[in-house]
């Protein structure tokens, strides 16, 4: 339906307008559509059995966060209090050097199918990998594995949004801390995908990380817990620097696991900082008692290795 310009109002025009497109355009309004309402941002969600800690950590993770640039995914769990927290669980990251711990899990799991144990060979590749970050036994391992078996492992461990990087770039693996959480979950405690000794090699191996990449979700913990972390950092165009921590800890009265995952910050150093707020918030909500003198204060040059990406 159309009209002719000539003899006709500007108010007429809008009003027939209006009634053509079956919408009655209220006279005297701009006929534009209202930019929707900003959705609110992410919240820190916590639960516990233990009454007062979820309110607490929910109040301190949200201030370790306030003010801190970027995007930052946080996943709690501690078995002793069921207590868990969440912060955009879902959103996903290119994992840079913590996809090393799931790369070793995927071997010793691919190892079980068959019930042989590792070769010389691949253990001193598995013990580079994690406890140095070396990057060239990664990709040995990574090759000798496949992204079909990796993917396989991905499956049996229900870590169903995490994407295996193409092209043999294994830092460009997508993660979430949601699955990286699942991850933790099966190397600490007994489960049909993992063996014991499997958990056993895997938490020996994060225990020996070397002390200049033993940054990251560490920070704050009593010097009584035992210590078992992968961390990575990746610099591309878009994202800026990612920066993630993966921990394991065990002692205090509790067992608990940390994923902190972060892209969008300016600098590397910037991004163990938010981190190492979220790390120390946590610890000492779980364990309050323990003295800050004894806490672990981690190195303030963190070092670790720097996977290779394709040109941006």
């Amino acid at each position: 339906m159309t009209h002719p310009v000539t003899g006709m109002s500007r108010r007429a025009r809008i009003l027939s307008a209006g009634l053509a497109a079956g919408v009655l355009v209220p006279l005297g309004t701009a006929a534009t559509a209202t930019p929707a309402a900003a959705a609110p941002a992410p919240t820190v969600t916590c639960s516990s059995a233990q009454a007062g800690l979820a309110a607490k950590l929910t109040k301190d993770i949200t201030a370790a966060l306030k003010n801190r640039k970027g995007t930052v995914a946080v996943g709690l769990h501690d078995r002793t209090t069921k207590t868990t927290c969440t912060l955009r669980a879902g959103t996903a990251f290119d994992s840079a050097s913590v996809v090393k711990v799931t790369v070793l899990a995927a071997l010793l799991w691919d190892a079980k199918k068959t019930e042989r144990k590792l070769s010389e060979r691949e253990s001193d590749l598995a013990y580079a990998m994690i406890t140095k970050s070396d990057n060239a036994a990664t990709s040995t391992l990574w090759r000798q594995l496949g992204t079909g078996k990796i993917k396989e492992f991905l499956k049996a461990a229900k870590m169903t949004k995490t994407v295996p990087g193409s092209g043999g770039y294994w830092g460009l693996t997508r993660i979430n801390a949601a699955d990286e959480q699942k991850l933790l979950a099966l190397v600490t405690a007994q489960n049909s995908v993992l063996s014991d000794n499997a958990r056993a090699y895997i938490l020996k191996l994060m225990g020996k990380v070397v002390s200049s990449q033993r940054w990251g979700t560490p920070a704050g913990a009593p010097s009584g817990v035992k210590i078992h972390v992968k961390n990575g950092w990746l610099q591309r165009s878009t994202h800026g620097w990612r920066v993630h921590s993966v921990g394991a800890f065990k002692g205090g009265g509790h067992d608990y696991t940390i994923s902190v995952l972060t892209h969008g910050n300016s600098t590397m150093n910037y991004g163990v900082a938010t981190i190492q707020g979220v790390a120390k918030a946590i610890h000492k909500d779980l364990t309050p008692r323990a003295a800050a003198a004894s806490r672990y204060v981690p190195t303030d040059t963190p070092r670790e290795a720097f996977v290779a990406v394709p040109g941006d």
